[in-house]
Formats: structure tokens, C-alpha cells, sequence
């Protein structure tokens, strides 16, 4: 991901587009064709500072694939803001990319839409074999019990990152380990024109991803095990207050973060007029914008008591980036060795060392680029404390209404109108009822 996603579409139109796309709108033929074997066309999510990074870190191996194999690959880099509105397109239409990027999170709403080429055991087979990935980063591929939608590409993991300068102006020796300690130390930062803690209020997927863990530390899941949607739970009313109140009553983060959206957080931090930052793999985001990794810290994202763990000491979502095929393409065999050659050992080890994510491959893991003290701790949260977003069709959906009822209660916090716990709930029953009735 640029770090975060921007959801870019309303739970209406993307509940049509999956229907239409169940229909038959993009997923023709069992597993495409070869009628056009020497090109594909790829759509890749933008992972760097701008796209132009991107560009500069995709197109030489692009290159080296062609000499390898004699297949050409048409480069796209899709900004997140727009790139879940252009892949429903293409599943309604049929008119799409032969491989793309998807955010992990999306797997089983677009798999739901019968448009991705399924991995089973023989597809699996064909780049190397399933059991080259992390466990983790598989739990977000698609929904339980079937053949994955996608195959791991960039893992990420949320970690509460720390402005050195800041924290020993401010004579504050190490970062907070629970939220108390996180609004007690926020506190002591936030003043003279610059606040403890920066937040994106109208990124709806980062909202989502923060009172997803939130609700986990509460007791709360946002779905029931048979996969209907539970927003006005208590825990989740909880989780939801707690996130917001950071701005509107422990005051650590700015008012005019409610409109953050793009990233904005991240250079308030780079310029230090923001102490803290809860985000996935910030690094190459930080250096580009000017910073020395020694300006900055890293530590686990914050839990209610104690140590983070499984359960409710959950710290973050699994993050990730998985790469799909679409079915209709007419390079199947291409799309296949390209698929493995993105998740070859050496690609895992050059692409995820370039973004500053993890590879979910894990002999590319075991590579001592990935063993420095920032990605060490997104590794042990990867696989001791993360947990994955709700692997359920209507996960887009969830991201979009509550994401959008997060929004607005921070906007009502940053002009001042209380945020109660009535409010919250009042705000969750109605992206509920705009959930598609199962």
C-alpha cells in the first residue's frame, strides 16, 4: 500500500458492482487463454513516496522478467484512491489488467466476484508451491475454506512510530506501551503548536484498520462467525470512542487531522510538528521526506495492559499486498511465471527492501535486510500479535461505512460537538443498516 489505502467507494456501488460481476461480467472461461503470450499487462498499487518512485523501482525488474522469459509487461502504477474503483470496473466490464495489485483486504470481497483466477493446489504448484508463504500473510488471501483469490506479495504490520528529537525535548525517555501511557505521553507533547499523536480522519481504510484492532482489544470482531455484520456491539462502540476521543477529549491529535487523507501525518512527523504515528512500514516513506533513520523509532503499537500478544492484546491488522490474475486474461501462462517471478526469493528480497515492507515469502524473510530494529518489530507482530481483517464478501463494504462513521465523528470532534457514546452508536446503527441484508 502508499502505507494506507484511501477507500474510494460507497458501499452501494460497490455492493452492485460485485453482483454484477457474480453475474458473469468478468469472470468468463475457468482460467483464461493464451492467445496473446508475449505481453501482459500489470496494474501496481502505489507502495513508494509517488507514483514516479514506483516507476523507478518496478521497471528494471519488469525488464529483467522480459529478458528471462521474452514477455513484455505494460506497466501501470494505480494511485489507492483509485485503484478498488478501476478493479470493479474491469470485473463488470471484463476489460482488465492481466495481473494486478490488491490490497489484502479485499481478497474475499473480489473474490466473491468470480473475476480472479482461484489458487489451488495446482496453480500454487506452479510458482514454487504454498507452503513457501508466511501463514499469516495466507490468512489474508480470501475467504476460509476456499482456493485463495490472490497470492502474498508485501507484508506490513502497524507499529507506533516516534520522533527522537520530539520526545527528548520534551525529556521523554521511551515510547508508551498501552494507550493510557500513550495519551499521558501525548499530553506532555502536545503544545506550542505541535501534538503528540497524527492521525488521517478521512482515510477510511486507515480508520478502519485502527478501530478494527481497537475492537479486537475489546472484545470485538465487527462480524459474527456466520459473517453478519455486529457494528453496535459494545466493544465496538468502545473501540470506536476510544480511537476518536485520542482527538476529541485526550487531545493529542490536531483537529485538522479530521481531514487528513493523503499522508499528511507523515510529514507533520517528518517536519517535527507531530511526535507519534501509528502506521504500517513508514521507513522509505520517512527517508523520503528528508529524514535520517536515526531521527526516528520504532515500537509496538499500543494495547489496552500488558504485552502484545494474541486475543485482546491484538496490535494490528495483517497487512499486505497480494497479487492476482484475472481470469479472462489472455496470457494465463504468462501471468503465472510472472506471478512467481514477483515471488521469487531474490524479487521478495530487491521489491520489499526498495518499499521497506516484509517479505511474506519466508526465505526471502531470513535475508539480514530485514533483520534491522524497525522491521524486527513488524516481523514479531506479524507473527505474534496481528490479526487479519474479517475475510468476508462484504469486507469492502465494512471498510467504507464504518471508515466514513469514523470520519464524520471526527469531524464533529475537531468543531467542538461532543462524541458520546450514544453518538458513536447512533453513528454505527446506521452503517450498519446500509450493509446488504444477508
Amino acid at each position: 500500500m502508499r502505507r494506507i489505502r484511501a477507500a474510494a467507494v460507497g458501499a452501494v456501488t460497490l455492493s452492485f458492482a460485485l453482483t454484477l460481476a457474480a453475474c458473469g461480467g468478468g469472470s468468463s472461461g475457468s482460467e483464461g487463454s493464451n492467445e496473446q503470450p508475449k505481453t501482459l499487462t500489470y496494474w501496481a498499487s502505489n507502495q513508494g513516496a509517488n507514483l514516479e518512485v514506483d516507476k523507478k523501482v518496478l521497471q528494471p525488474e519488469l525488464d529483467k522478467f522480459e529478458k528471462e522469459t521474452g514477455i513484455k509487461v505494460k506497466l501501470e502504477v494505480v494511485p489507492w484512491a483509485d485503484l478498488l474503483n478501476r478493479i470493479l470496473t474491469a470485473t463488470t466490464s471484463g476489460q482488465g489488467p492481466d495481473v494486478l495489485n490488491i490490497g489484502n483486504t479485499w481478497s474475499a470481497s473480489l473474490q466473491s466476484s468470480g473475476a480472479l483466477l482461484p489458487w489451488d493446489a495446482k496453480n500454487f504448484e506452479a510458482i514454487g508451491g504454498k507452503d513457501r508463504f508466511v501463514e499469516s500473510a495466507l490468512g489474508s488471501t480470501g475467504v476460509q475454506g476456499q482456493d485463495p483469490a490472490a497470492v502474498p506479495l508485501y507484508s506490513m504490520a502497524y507499529a507506533l512510530y516516534y520522533n527522537k528529537k520530539m520526545f527528548a525535548d520534551a525529556g521523554i525517555e521511551k515510547p508508551p506501551a498501552t494507550w493510557e501511557e500513550l495519551a499521558e505521553t501525548g499530553r506532555k507533547l502536545s503544545k506550542d503548536g505541535k501534538w503528540g499523536l497524527g492521525a488521517e480522519g478521512s482515510n477510511l481504510s486507515n480508520n478502519i484498520h485502527q478501530v478494527f484492532v481497537l475492537g479486537k482489544q475489546h472484545g470485538a470482531d465487527f462480524f459474527t462467525p456466520d459473517g453478519k455484520a455486529d457494528f453496535t456491539s459494545d466493544g465496538a462502540v468502545a473501540a470506536v470512542k476510544q480511537y476518536v476521543d485520542l482527538m476529541a477529549t485526550d487531545k493529542i491529535v490536531a483537529p485538522g487531522n479530521a481531514e487528513y487523507a493523503q499522508n499528511q501525518s507523515l510529514s507533520d512527523f517528518a517536519k517535527d510538528k507531530t511526535a507519534m504515528v501509528l502506521w504500517q512500514t513508514a521507513s522509505a516513506t520517512f527517508k523520503a521526506q528528508g529524514m535520517n533513520d536515526d531521527e526516528w523509532g520504532v515500537a509496538p503499537a499500543p494495547v489496552q495492559s500488558g504485552e502484545p500478544g494474541s486475543g485482546k492484546a491484538t496490535n494490528s491488522m495483517v497487512a499486505g499486498i497480494n497479487m492476482a490474475v484475472f481470469k479472462n486474461t489472455k496470457n494465463i501462462d504468462g501471468a503465472k511465471k510472472f506471478v512467481k517471478f514477483m515471488t521469487s526469493d531474490e524479487e521478495q528480497v530487491a521489491l520489499n527492501k526498495a518499499y521497506g515492507s516484509i517479505p511474506p515469502v519466508k526465505a526471502a524473510q531470513q535475508d539480514p535486510a530485514f533483520n534491522g530494529p524497525a522491521l524486527s518489530v513488524l516481523r514479531e507482530t506479524l507473527a505474534t500479535s496481528a490479526s487479519a481483517l474479517p475475510q468476508v464478501p462484504e469486507e469492502s463494504q465494512f471498510e467504507t461505512v464504518v471508515g466514513t462513521a469514523v470520519k464524520e465523528l471526527f469531524a464533529d470532534a475537531a468543531a467542538g460537538r461532543a462524541v458520546t457514546t450514544e453518538s458513536v452508536r447512533a453513528k454505527l446503527e446506521k452503517a450498519q443498516q446500509q450493509m446488504p441484508k444477508k
